[in-house]
């Protein structure tokens, strides 16, 4: 993300520009095969699984996109294991399994997905449920003003202001570009914030909490803005 060095597992700061320069022509070079794309792409879901030095993140894959975590391994959730918990400032707090996710009326959205380390993959549609309606389902309390989401990696946080959260481009995403997003990109559920930069799209979501303040995430504790904006973007609800 912009640039900035990123952590290894054990806390040894790593530069992903200077790595993505080593690794550039081999990885476009594979890339560019297509009898070998499927492999490559076995590789980097299984090098995501076991990675503990956070690298694999700056490996292309044939469509566009980074695998990275903040931590060594993420564990994997299905249809059986995963749980997105609603609560915090609400009437009705609630839990959600994947299965009833998938039964609530789908949304889809249609945007380019764009990093701050410049990669881009342009006209991506994420289909998923409103968060506006799990929010509307739970009833937001007074003084809630903003929404906190927590990641089942155990470590990668992120936030929106209410006003942010409430859009109709803001998804709990179940589906990126017309297939159940994978494990390796935040599977089986995500947050998707189409108006903005692509990690204030937290993966691996497991908990939505609405809280009274907008509490920094992940990134933004580490100099990042609050407000993710993409230069286009209808810039309503800014926290900043």
């Amino acid at each position: 993300m912009a640039g900035r060095p990123e952590r290894r597992a054990e806390g040894a700061p790593v530069g992903r520009r200077a790595v993505l320069g080593m690794l550039g022509a081999g990885a476009a070079g594979l890339a560019a095969a297509p009898y070998l794309q499927r492999g490559w792409e076995r590789f980097l879901a299984a090098a995501s699984e076991h990675d503990a030095t956070g690298l694999t993140g700056l490996l292309p894959d044939p469509g566009g996109f980074r695998y990275y975590s903040v931590v060594g391994s993420v564990p994997e959730k299905d249809g059986t294991s995963y749980r997105l918990r609603v609560d915090g400032l609400v009437e009705r707090p609630a839990t959600y399994t994947l299965g009833d996710l998938r039964a609530l009326p789908q949304t889809r959205v249609v945007h380019d997905v764009l990093c701050t380390d410049g990669w881009r993959v342009d006209r991506t549609p994420f289909q998923g449920v409103k968060l506006a309606d799990l929010l509307d389902a739970a009833g937001v309390r007074s003084p809630g003003a903003a929404v906190r989401f927590t990641c089942f990696d155990g470590e990668y946080t992120e936030s929106l202001t209410l006003e942010q959260a409430r859009r109709s481009d803001v998804l709990v995403a179940l589906d990126m570009q017309d297939a159940p997003i994978t494990h390796a990109h935040g599977g089986p559920v995500r947050l998707y914030v189409a108006p903005m930069y692509f990690y204030k799209s937290a993966k691996w979501l497991s908990g939505i909490s609405v809280t009274d303040t907008v509490v920094p995430g992940y990134w933004e504790e580490r100099g990042y803005a609050v407000d993710g904006w993409l230069d286009d973007a209808d810039r309503q609800g800014d926290a900043t």
